[in-house]
Order: C-alpha cells, then sequence, then structure tokens
C-alpha cells in the first residue's frame, strides 16, 4: 500500500502582516485553531496527507489585498494534525487573492462584447495551485497524497483544476461552490426556477454568466471528478443551482441540512476581531460549512480521504 500524506493550511491570528483585522493575510500551514506557519517545509513528508486549502473571492475578477476571514478555517485547520492510516494531516491555507484577471474592467459590465480577453482570474488560481503541487511534490509528498480543498470560489476552482488535470490530486473537498455572486437570492430561484433565474442573469451580466456556463460544461465532462461536494439549499449564491454536481462520475454530493441546525444543534460562526473572541448565530447558508457544527462532518471527509488513498 502506497504511503498517504495530508496538509491542512489555514489562515490563522498572529501579528504583523501576517493577520490584520480578523483576516489572513498570509499563505501557511494551519493548526490549533488559529496558528499559521508560513516556513515552506515538510517533515517526513511521505507519512504526511496534504490538503491545499483555496478561500473564497471578494471582488468576482479584481484583485484584492485579502486572503481569508479567521473564522473561515477554524474547521479546515481542525483537521490539521489528525491520522488517516496512520498517517499526518497537513492543512495549507493559500492565498491568491492578490489575482486579477486580465479583462476585469468589462467582465461584470452590462454591455459586454465578447471574448473575454486573456486569462480569468480563477484559471490564474487554478494554475497558481498546480505550481503550489508541484513545489509539494518537489518537497517529496506525492500526488496521490495531495488533496485541494475550497470554500464557495475556492471550491469552484477546486473541480475546475481536477476536471482540466486529472491525477494532479489524490480528491478535492468543496463547500458552497459559487463564484458569481448571489444568483438563487438575486434572481429568485425558488420563485421563477433555475432556467428562468439564469436567462436573466445572462441578460444582465452576460460576461459572468457565459463563464459559469462555459466552466460548468468543462467541469461537468470529466470522466471522473472525485471531489466530496457539500451545499445547502438557503445558500443565496449557488444553493438551488448546485444539483448540476451529481450528474458528474465520482461526485458525492452531501447537502449539509435544510435549516441552520446540524444533528440538531444550532449552528454559529466564531472568530476573532481586534475586540477579541465573537460568536453569531448562522444565518445565512453559505456560511454553514465554516459554522462550528460543521465538524460533525469531519469523520466523513476523513472517511473520504482514507479512500482515495492507494
Amino acid at each position: 500500500m502506497k504511503k498517504i500524506f495530508i496538509v491542512v493550511i489555514f489562515g490563522l491570528t498572529l501579528c504583523g502582516n501576517v493577520f490584520g483585522n480578523g483576516k489572513i493575510l498570509k499563505s501557511g500551514f494551519l493548526s490549533g485553531e488559529w496558528k499559521l506557519d508560513t516556513n515552506f517545509e515538510v517533515k517526513d513528508p511521505k507519512n504526511k496527507i496534504l490538503i491545499i486549502y483555496n478561500h473564497g473571492q471578494d471582488d468576482h475578477d479584481k484583485a484584492s489585498k485579502n486572503c481569508v476571514w479567521k473564522n473561515n478555517i477554524r474547521n479546515i485547520a481542525s483537521l490539521s494534525g489528525k491520522k488517516v492510516k496512520n498517517k499526518e494531516v497537513l492543512v495549507y491555507n493559500f492565498c491568491t487573492d492578490h489575482l486579477a484577471g486580465d479583462d476585469w474592467k468589462r467582465l461584470w459590465k452590462k454591455k459586454f462584447d465578447f471574448p473575454y480577453n486573456g486569462i480569468t482570474k480563477l484559471d490564474k488560481r487554478v494554475n497558481a495551485n498546480l505550481d503550489l503541487i508541484k513545489k509539494f511534490v518537489e518537497l517529496g509528498i506525492p500526488n496521490n497524497q495531495i488533496f485541494m480543498a475550497g470554500q464557495s470560489c475556492g471550491g469552484w476552482a477546486t473541480m475546475m483544476l481536477m476536471s482540466k488535470y486529472p491525477g494532479e490530486v489524490a480528491g478535492g473537498i468543496s463547500t458552497h461552490h459559487a463564484c458569481y455572486g448571489k444568483l438563487s437570492k438575486n434572481y429568485k430561484v425558488k420563485k421563477n426556477g433555475i432556467e428562468k433565474a439564469l436567462e436573466k442573469f445572462e441578460k444582465k451580466r452576460p460576461g459572468p454568466a457565459s463563464l459559469r456556463k462555459n466552466q460548468i460544461k468543462d467541469i461537468s465532462s470529466a470522466k471522473n471528478l472525485p471531489v466530496l461536494v457539500f451545499t445547502h439549499p438557503k445558500d443565496p449564491y449557488d444553493g438551488l443551482l448546485s444539483d448540476w454536481v451529481e450528474n458528474i462520475p465520482g461526485v458525492k454530493h452531501i447537502v449539509i441540512s435544510q435549516d441552520y441546525k446540524i444533528n440538531n444543534k444550532t449552528c454559529s460562526r466564531i472568530g476573532m476581531g481586534n475586540e477579541g473572541r465573537w460568536e453569531e448565530k448562522v444565518k445565512n447558508g453559505h456560511y454553514m460549512a465554516i459554522s462550528d457544527c460543521f465538524q460533525h462532518y469531519n469523520p466523513v471527509i476523513l472517511d473520504y480521504i482514507a479512500s482515495r488513498l492507494k
């Protein structure tokens, strides 16, 4: 049996330019609740499992100085140090929000003249992950012991990379995949239905609508996409637009819950800001996977990782 390595990295709050105002501003290995190690080294790589975590995306196709909010990484960081088949899991938080699409100034305009000129931010994020994977392989972690994970647009990027470059990683974990705004809410999917809602989106924002449609087509064409996908029906982004993943071979789709509870526990977000630790109840389905009660699914995630180790 081949050895397996798990690496999980999350951005945490320390000091200086690593953390700021409740945000994580650097890439690095995650551990504990909010600890971040920016040293790029792995001891005993043959006995590690690496999880590369990709954050969401604030400014669509534009560059941003942000990386990830601290409250967003508590759950993925909780996997750090876990053992799967006697291999240690590492989590790596990967900041790529500084990237910008080549045609971002035009993309979200109502009158968008096709085609998109250059490379999108999302494609650049995929390419950056490929470069990072290569660096970890050079450190001694085999591709079949590396996993990619992501929240929101990071989940979308996870599926894009794995569909275009099968074999680069052993598997993926996507939570609340979405990258083009609050489509479920803004276009009233529950009331209008999926087809009518997407027609309105295409009319109002032809550029993003076209990118989204083509990316879904590319992802759906995968012969096998071993991704664990978590969604929630009350997610205002793509919550009611997520069922397309169920037709892709290899995808395991889990609907987190129908409300804001998991296993009868009311879910809350927990973070750290300038005034210290804070907690608030979840009132938005897009935040369910970063809520405290989502760790109920940690055994499911670890079992999935074990199933992908060869």
